[in-house]
């Protein structure tokens, strides 16, 4: 689960595309929080502490403590915008959020156990067809990842979300169907080997 971070910033009087561009040229990056039944709050954070925080990973599944001129406001990220062209911050928007309530936010999946599954050591590949998993979790326990045991899997096996351990409390949004997390394949070699060591069929 990810540590509550602490952020410093400063609340903003003026909001729009020239208030936010002031904001720039100030060297903070502008922000807003909304959510919890409150009207909006306009905020200015630090740029170069908001660039290594999105880039250091698990950014939006990180709880963030907010001073904003002396009062804490609970938030989790819910969206970020980049430079298009220099790829730095320029937007970020979080949401409040409250004891005892639930988030949905998108986890990444950590495959384990390659080195043990029966597939892999055939010389099978993992295909990893879900990256993240969209999950509604508690607020104050939220993963950094899930992990997708590969260790008894053969070649054409399939993992599905069932048989993934979730934490406690977590659920996956989509819940009309049980999704493939990944699979393990023959590799291209393998198949074409196959192919090549067939019996051919009997002349009619």
């Amino acid at each position: 689960m990810s540590d509550v971070k602490q952020l410093k910033a400063v609340a903003r009087d003026r909001v729009g595309k020239g208030a936010a561009r002031a904001v720039r040229r100030q060297g903070q990056v502008p922000a807003v929080i909304y959510g919890g039944g409150q009207p909006p709050q306009a905020i200015a954070l630090d740029f170069n502490q908001m660039k290594q925080l999105i880039y250091a990973g698990h950014f939006r599944t990180t709880i963030f403590e907010i001073d904003v001129d002396g009062a804490s406001v609970r938030a989790i990220p819910r969206d970020y915008q980049l430079d298009p062209v220099k790829d730095f911050p320029i937007h970020v928007d979080f949401m409040r959020i409250a004891a005892g309530s639930t988030v949905t936010v998108e986890v990444a999946v950590h495959v384990v156990g390659q080195e043990r599954s029966p597939g892999m050591k055939r010389g099978g590949a993992l295909n990893l067809v879900r990256h993240t998993v969209e999950l509604t979790v508690p607020a104050d326990a939220i993963p950094d990842y899930i992990e997708a045991d590969v260790s008894s899997m053969d070649i054409n096996d399939s993992l599905h979300i069932s048989a993934v351990n979730l934490p406690a409390g977590a659920k996956p949004t989509i819940t009309d169907r049980d999704f493939t997390i990944l699979s393990i394949t023959a590799a291209a070699g393998m198949r074409d080997t196959a192919g090549e060591t067939a019996e051919p069929a009997p002349a009619a």
